[in-house]
């Protein structure tokens, strides 16, 4: 059974980005880390104030729909635009939470509340308009999501830290301003350890995104159109995003509630009129499967393996050819020796040594391979196309296979050796795919951490060996049938992962 899929959106109010650089946040860093931290810029006509720009996150549309124009909500449309939590709710019965002190996203205040109809809400409104009382609010805050967030099971929740915005307007950007920053911080590494500490949490896949909703002036205030009070910032990190990816396309605040119905991998409905999508990143490397995946050999292969078990007395069924997809000349030697009634281990007679009659089917299924290989081979669709676009992008790719070297060396002269950065084949690391020892290898060879990289497969052997070595997955089948899972992506070719990348940026 696959994990469930949960998401925490984090919202601090009023967070310059270019105070993060100054100011020791090892919590969000963690988040950065392990996806992406990446501007936002809040576009024209919204306000740069919190009202407008936190409607958008949470709506996924801009403020020409939601019509939340200023801290006062009143005229909005929430009802035809509602917030993530309340759409989750309402139209898929999945639980979700809510915790802020700010009035107005919670309770009717001001034209409020922007979050409609949460499963769960907690609301700790501060005693005064002060920064210590927003502290203790937020505090309070934290306090409650910690609680619920480890011992209840909200599918998908959003709490919100405004200390920070309310110290800058009272303060300034000043020392007291970074210290409100540092604080949220410490609650947001809270709420981490939170989940981490719920009882079911190696059976789940969190998504978390830390989002903040405009900057602020030097001297503390919002609302106008200053670099500074424009640019915002998000952070994600979770199953289908590789440590520290590169969003291929400015972030925008309507990009959050995308994101979330993705990671819960929930399709948005066209009549949703959403203007954000899921954010689109590159991987800091991608690891190629070979055959099936690049190359249409998988056939080639599997009447290889039919042609040796023939030639041994047995007719291999589809359920065995499936078996041999992904797998090494040596593993398929062993598993043809077991079937074949003239192989040791079969049914027939024992005549030969087991390890000499392994070695001989695997060097016949070798030689029967690299044959039909080398009277040429067809690239799977789109694959060029994605080849040159991480070339273009400056992107390392590397090859890593179950197939021979012979048989590497020779596809390579299709594909072109100089596209990768390093190629592994079989026999080249301890153990062969399913183990996780070759994607491992072509890693430490890019000096990247296996969740950095992004593994393009199409058999489930292959696609094993990538998750247990902490890689996420592009899956693209091409003889096996492949289920969605956290953290793998089911494509119908590679082109479609190609046009998710788009263009290179222009230098």
């Amino acid at each position: 059974m696959p994990p469930a899929r949960r998401v925490l959106v984090v919202g601090i109010d009023g967070v310059r980005l270019d105070t993060l650089a100054r100011v020791p946040t090892p919590h969000l860093d963690t988040v950065a880390d392990a996806g992406f931290l990446a501007p936002v810029t809040v576009t024209e006509p919204t306000p740069t104030m919190s009202g407008p720009c936190w409607a958008t996150i949470v709506t996924g549309v801009r403020v020409t729909k939601h019509a939340v124009w200023s801290n006062d909500f009143s005229g909005h449309r929430l009802g035809v635009f509602p917030d993530f939590t309340t759409r989750l709710a309402r139209q898929d019965g999945r639980r979700t939470y809510v915790a802020a002190a700010w009035e107005p996203l919670v309770t009717v205040a001001d034209g409020g509340p922007l979050f409609r109809r949460p499963t769960r809400l907690t609301h700790h409104a501060p005693a005064a308009d002060t920064p210590q009382a927003w502290e203790d609010a937020d505090e309070a805050t934290v306090r409650d999501a910690v609680a619920v967030l480890t011992h209840e099971d909200p599918e998908a929740s959003f709490v919100y830290l405004g200390a920070p915005d309310e110290t800058a307007h009272h303060l300034g950007c000043t020392a007291a301003y970074e210290q409100a920053i540092a604080s949220a911080d410490r609650r947001l590494g809270r709420l981490l350890t939170a989940l981490r500490a719920r009882p079911t949490y190696d059976e789940e896949a969190w998504t978390v995104l830390v989002v903040t909703d405009h900057g602020h002036r030097d001297e503390g205030g919002h609302g106008g159109d200053s670099e500074a009070e424009r640019t915002a910032w998000l952070a994600c990190a979770g199953p289908d995003v590789t440590a520290g990816a590169l969003p291929v396309r400015p972030v925008l605040h309507e990009d959050v509630a995308a994101q979330v119905y993705a990671a819960l991998d929930r399709t948005p409905d066209s009549h949703w009129t959403l203007d954000g999508t899921a954010v689109p990143t590159l991987p800091r490397a991608v690891l190629f499967d070979m055959d099936g995946t690049l190359v249409d050999t998988e056939p080639l292969w599997l009447d290889a393996a039919r042609e040796v078990a023939a030639a041994h007395g047995h007719a291999l069924t589809d359920e065995e050819g499936a078996w041999v997809l992904g797998r090494t000349c040596a593993d398929t030697a062993a598993y043809l020796a077991a079937l074949c009634p003239r192989a040791v281990g079969g049914t027939g007679p024992r005549t030969d040594p087991e390890a000499t009659v392994e070695s001989a089917l695997e060097s016949a299924l070798e030689d029967t391979f690299l044959a039909a290989v080398e009277t040429g081979v067809r690239l799977r669709p789109g694959a060029r196309a994605l080849l040159d676009r991480l070339a273009d992008g400056n992107v390392p790719a590397a090859l890593v296979s179950a197939s021979p070297r012979r048989v590497v060396d020779a596809v390579l002269k299709t594909l072109g050796a100089e596209v990768f950065r390093t190629t592994v084949a079989d026999g080249e690391t301890d153990r062969s795919k399913p183990h996780p020892a070759p994607y491992l290898e072509a890693a430490a060879r890019l000096r990247l951490p296996p969740e950095a990289c992004l593994v393009v497969e199409d058999s489930p052997t292959g696609i094993a060996a990538a998750e247990a070595a902490g890689c996420r997955v592009v899956a693209v089948p091409s003889a096996t049938p492949i289920p969605r899972a956290p953290g793998r992506r089911v494509l119908d070719d590679l082109t479609e992962l190609t046009r998710a990348w788009g263009p290179p940026p222009r230098s």
